[in-house]
């Protein structure tokens, strides 16, 4: 298998490439654009990288929706934020248990492929 960064009119898509072993064209499985979990934007602006775990968006998009707030305790899988990419709500979700410690944008941030969104600890 493969990983590939393709950009499509400035969004941005990880995709993985499965090659079999026949001569024809190999079947493709693409993963849809994930962007990773992020949390809230605190009132005062916290500083970036507050926490140890970093999560951060895996796609160009816009901030639509904060689920979570810093100090709240989150478990592997929980929504810290929704993100609207190519006009779907993507939601991003913590990657492991752990306290938001940071969050890095607010509704209506657009963000890029990579940015960070928040932290947790």
């Amino acid at each position: 298998m493969k990983n590939y960064t393709i950009t499509v009119n400035g969004n941005v898509y990880d995709v993985t490439v499965e090659e079999n072993g026949s001569t024809g064209a190999a079947p493709r499985r693409a993963a849809a654009p994930v962007a990773a979990p992020a949390a809230p934007k605190a009132a005062a602006a916290p500083s970036a990288g507050a926490g140890s775990v970093k999560i951060e968006a895996g796609a160009a998009g816009k901030v639509f929706k904060i689920e979570k707030n810093v100090g709240d305790a989150v478990k592997k899988g929980d929504t810290v934020l929704v993100l609207e990419i190519m006009k779907m709500e993507t939601p991003v979700v913590a990657p492991e248990d752990g306290t938001v410690a940071s969050i890095d944008v607010a509704v209506g941030d657009a963000v890029e492929a990579g940015k960070l969104l928040a932290t947790l600890n």
